[in-house]
C-alpha cells in the first residue's frame, strides 16, 4: 500500500483514495497531522442524497464543511486538548452510486472496513443520513455495540417511495444489525410509533433533554454501555440553530444540549466511530457549515481526549 501524500492511499472496487491536503482536508492541516499512516481519525466525505424526501442539496454539505474547518481554532479551551495533534486525515469523497443506493451502503461501508483494518477512527461526513448505514453494518460484522441516534425523525419506515434503501428507513435498516437508543426525536408516523412500541425501543424526545437534561444524561449514560457508534443528523438541533438541513422540525435541542450529551457518552463508553449528516448549505450562510465543522472537531476532541486519559 502507498502511503506518501498525493499517492494512491488504497483501492476499493476500482476507486481509488487520496489523502487530501489543505485548503482541501479537514482544519487544513498540514502533511504532518494529515498523512493517513501517522493519523488517528480519518475523515470520509460522502456527498450523496438521492434519497432525500424534501430539501436537497445535501451533496454539498461536506464541501462546505471541510471549506468552513480551515477557520477551525484547533485548541479546546474548554479541556485544554489539542486532537489534532492525535493525526486527521481526510480523503478525497466517494463518487456516489447515483442509480442504487444499496451500493452507495455498501460502498461506504467497503471504505469504512478499510480504515479500521488500518485501526484508523472512522468519521462519516454527509450526505444524506442512509450513508451512515454503510459505516454502521461494517463496524457490526466485527463487534457487538449500540449506536447512540441523534436525530429529530425517528427514521424507521419499513419502505418510502417504493425503496427500503431510503433516508426515511435509516434506523429501520440499522436495526437488523445492532441496538440503537434515539435521541432527540420530534417527528414520526402513526406506523414508525407503533414499531417503537412494539419492539421496546428506547427512545428521548427532544422535550425530555430541554426540560431535564441531567437527568436524560444520566439515563442514556446507563443504557448505552460499553461500545458505541454515534450518528448525528444536524436536525437534532433547533432551526434556529441549525437550518440547514434537508428537513428542519421545530423544538430542537440547543448547541450545549447536544455537547453535554457528546461528553458524557465519550466520558463513559468506548467510541467507535461517528457519522454528522444532512448538512444543506444556503447561499450566504456561513455559520451553520462551521457549526457542522466545529461540532466534528469537538467530538473528535472527547473522543480523544478520554481514550487518552
Amino acid at each position: 500500500m502507498k502511503t506518501s501524500v498525493n499517492n494512491r492511499l488504497f483501492e476499493i472496487k476500482g476507486d481509488y483514495f487520496h489523502e487530501l491536503n489543505p485548503p482541501f482536508n479537514f482544519a487544513s492541516l498540514e502533511p504532518e497531522h494529515s498523512n493517513f499512516p501517522n493519523s488517528w481519525a480519518v475523515i470520509v466525505p460522502v456527498p450523496y442524497d438521492a434519497t432525500t424526501t424534501y430539501g436537497p442539496g445535501t451533496r454539498n454539505g461536506p464541501a462546505s464543511l471541510l471549506q468552513a474547518s480551515g477557520q477551525l481554532e484547533l485548541f479546546d479551551e474548554e479541556l485544554e486538548y489539542e486532537v489534532y495533534t492525535k493525526g486527521i486525515c481526510t480523503i478525497s469523497p466517494l463518487e456516489p452510486e447515483v442509480n442504487s443506493p444499496r451500493e452507495m451502503v455498501e460502498k461506504v461501508g467497503a471504505v469504512v472496513s478499510r480504515i479500521t483494518d488500518e485501526g484508523k477512527f472512522p468519521v462519516v461526513v454527509g450526505g444524506e443520513h442512509l450513508v451512515a448505514v454503510g459505516a454502521i453494518r461494517a463496524l457490526a460484522r466485527r463487534q457487538d455495540f449500540k449506536v447512540i441516534h441523534l436525530d429529530a425523525h425517528a427514521d424507521l419506515r419499513e419502505s418510502y417511495q417504493g425503496s427500503r434503501y431510503s433516508n426515511a428507513c435509516v434506523m429501520r435498516l440499522v436495526s437488523e444489525d445492532c441496538e440503537f437508543i434515539s435521541v432527540g426525536i420530534r417527528s414520526m408516523s402513526r406506523e414508525e410509533h407503533q414499531y417503537m412500541e412494539a419492539n421496546s425501543l428506547r427512545y428521548f424526545h427532544a422535550i425530555d433533554i430541554i426540560t431535564r437534561r441531567e437527568q436524560v444524561i444520566r439515563e442514556l449514560s446507563d443504557l448505552a454501555g460499553g461500545k458505541i457508534y454515534i450518528s448525528i443528523d444536524l436536525d437534532v438541533l433547533d432551526p434556529s440553530v441549525m437550518p440547514s438541513v434537508g428537513t428542519p422540525e421545530p423544538g430542537g435541542i440547543g448547541w450545549y444540549d447536544l455537547l453535554s450529551v457528546l461528553k458524557e457518552l465519550c466520558r463513559g463508553a468506548e467510541i467507535l466511530g461517528f457519522d454528522v449528516v444532512e448538512l444543506s448549505p444556503q447561499p450566504g450562510n456561513v455559520a451553520p457549515d462551521f457549526l457542522a465543522a466545529k461540532l466534528i472537531y469537538k467530538l473528535l476532541s472527547y473522543a480523544g481526549y478520554y481514550l487518552d486519559k
